[in-house]
């Protein structure tokens, strides 16, 4: 069986253009992360890696 995927969530919630500061996850993504499938999943923790990183180089 395949591991569960956890929500990426910091608890350190503080939207900004759509977008999480602390997690990168757009409202879409955080509103259906129960939801998704794990191959969205992981997806989205690919995205939200990305966006984070673009938001801390300013």
């Amino acid at each position: 069986m395949a591991k569960k995927i956890d929500s990426p969530c910091i608890s350190a919630c503080q939207l900004k253009g759509g977008m999480c500061t602390g997690c990168g996850r757009s409202i879409e993504e955080i509103r259906h992360w129960k939801s998704m499938k794990r191959p969205e999943k992981i997806a989205t923790i690919k995205r939200a890696e990305q966006r984070y990183k673009k938001l801390n180089k300013k």
